[in-house]
């Protein structure tokens, strides 16, 4: 069996602990971001997601290993670690991230692709937390999120399937994706090693009877078992 996912010792570097020195560091982390398919054939994938305990005080990251062919799940681990930062618009990775490393730690296997519960580069720094995720694990990764946090976009079709662009700044930075008839639309954005065309078509793969697509679905339930996500999102 091949070895589980190694966390990295630190995923901010030398950051300071600021949000100043956060939102540079998300400045730096952003130019490593690779936007060209560079994953390998799908056999395995995760969904990644977070909650919160206790007011707050305890993130609760959730990590979920499905066989994509089936998408059956295979694996599955909760994690609980003291939170490290208040919530801050557009620094959420800072806050979830540390936990949802250590979550796929534990799954027996790493994944080809991670889907997370949030932004990837639809972020005002291009770097939400699929995209720093990517960059700090060297993993490649998609954001699925359930609200827009930049950018713009045409009117969308009613159609399961029906995706228009999301465009921030003027450069396109992710799909917004109708992934069944009549529901409100994801907003899909790569992390890092998915190009933008990719991305829309690897969340709709995943996509079975439900609105979310199956790794952010099944972790989502996971993360929200005894409590909400504590506060607003989605940065």
């Amino acid at each position: 069996m091949p070895a589980p996912f190694v966390a990295p010792d630190s995923p901010f570097g030398d950051w300071d602990g600021t949000p100043a020195g956060a939102r540079l560091l998300q400045r730096e982390l952003a130019r490593q971001v690779l936007l060209q398919d560079d994953f390998p054939v799908l056999r395995l994938v995760a969904g990644v997601d977070v909650g919160f305990e206790e007011a707050g005080h305890v993130t609760r990251a959730a990590a979920v290993l499905l066989d994509v062919e089936t998408l059956e799940p295979l694996a599955e681990r909760l994690v609980r670690m003291p939170t490290s930062m208040p919530y801050v618009p557009g620094l959420l990775s800072f806050r979830e991230l540390p936990a949802v490393l250590h979550a796929l730690a534990e799954l027996p296997q790493v994944p080809d692709l991670v889907f997370c519960d949030g932004q990837g580069i639809a972020h005002p720094r291009r770097l939400g937390i699929a995209a720093h995720l990517g960059v700090v694990s060297g993993l490649p990764t998609i954001g699925v999120a359930k609200k827009i946090l930049v950018g713009t976009h045409a009117e969308l079709g009613p159609r399961r399937g029906n995706q228009v662009d999301l465009v921030y700044q003027g450069d396109v930075v992710g799909t917004v994706l109708r992934s069944k008839d009549g529901v409100r639309p994801l907003i899909v954005s790569p992390g890092h090693r998915v190009s933008l065309a990719s991305a829309p078509r690897l969340v709709m793969a995943c996509v079975t009877r439900y609105r979310l697509p199956e790794p952010t679905r099944l972790a989502d339930r996971l993360a929200s078992r005894r409590a909400g996500r504590g506060g607003p999102q989605p940065g």
